[in-house]
């Protein structure tokens, strides 16, 4: 009899083989929920009505710096993102180039998420010290509560009924790290507009110089499960690799997504290669390395976890 198994994730299009099926586990009768992402993050760790499914990389870090084993990972990384494109600033005014960010006044919508380590590992390639900018801490467009969340000593909190992007466009922020498209923003025109209009080529540097394309996500699943059922953390890997080949050639075949998605394919492979979305730990063992370390160095773990730490019982099952 197969196992039953319910995962959570939201709708990528990475993920499109296995929503339709195209793509199975042997042994493996698999639920997918999909939906909104933060609900489904969310779900993922704290439902006990599933098993597991997309979580954040930072609190993963967090929990296996901390001792708590509650959740295994498996090094599949649906959600990867470069930084430079989430910087935006007041169209026409505040900083123009890299250097200029020292000093300045950057929000972020959270100081432990991993795409806040990420965009603080980002600084540290432009030469810019975390400790020279002057951060606020808040929701992008929503206002922000009340109830400030705690930060350490000299970051602040957005105002209460405050949001991030609104503060920019005042001129109380000369720039802000989103990593969805800010209140005020449109490509030709608005308040706000990308500090780098051109950020492909400074994300091509950026990974020219790190080796890194970022991380943010992992799948995690509950610990019982796994114990239960080790063989299921080699299974599962083949599965999201199957998916993600079938993804790639799908996407040569049918270029939808833009009328240049094949201009755009081929110059990334000249850039990154054409395994620039693989799963896998060798795979990425470097951007891992470098994120556990920007961890470590922010403060944000007591101790540098090495790679291998966060996907122990995966090791032990596969190796």
């Amino acid at each position: 009899m197969a196992l039953a198994l319910t995962l959570t994730f939201p709708e990528y299009a990475r993920l499109v083989p296995l929503a339709l099926g195209d793509v199975k586990p042997e042994g493996i009768d698999l639920t997918w929920i999909r939906g909104d992402r933060m609900k489904m993050l969310a779900r993922a760790l704290g439902d006990p009505a599933v098993h597991g499914g997309e979580h954040s990389l930072a609190q993963h870090l967090y929990r296996i710096a901390a001792g708590d084993r509650s959740h295994v990972g498996l090094p599949v990384f649906p959600l990867r993102n470069f930084g430079a494109r989430d910087l935006y600033v007041r169209r026409g005014a505040g900083p123009a180039r890299s250097a200029d960010l020292a000093g300045a006044r950057i929000g972020m919508y959270s100081w432990t998420a991993s795409g806040s380590v990420w965009y603080r590992h980002l600084l540290r390639h432009f030469g810019v010290g975390v400790d020279k900018v002057k951060w606020t801490i808040g929701p992008i467009d929503d206002p922000a509560p009340a109830t400030p969340p705690k930060l350490p000593a000299g970051i602040a909190s957005a105002p209460a009924g405050r949001a991030l992007s609104a503060m920019l466009a005042a001129g109380e922020l000369d720039a802000i790290f989103s990593p969805l498209r800010p209140r005020g923003f449109e490509v030709k025109q608005g308040v706000l507009a990308r500090m780098f209009p051109d950020f492909p080529a400074v994300e091509r540097a950026y990974f020219a110089a790190t080796r890194c394309y970022p991380p943010q996500h992992l799948v995690i699943l509950r610990r019982e499960v796994v114990e239960a059922n080790p063989w299921i953390l080699r299974t599962l890997q083949a599965m999201f690799e199957d998916a993600e080949r079938r993804f790639v050639a799908n996407q040569r075949m049918f270029p939808y997504a833009s009328p240049w998605l094949e201009a755009d394919l081929d110059a990334t492979d000249v850039a990154i290669g054409p395994e620039f979305h693989a799963h896998g730990l060798e795979a990425n063992r470097r951007p891992l390395d470098v994120f556990c370390t920007e961890a470590h160095a922010l403060g944000l773990v007591p101790r540098k976890v090495a790679a291998d730490e966060l996907f122990a019982e995966f090791l032990a099952a596969t190796g």
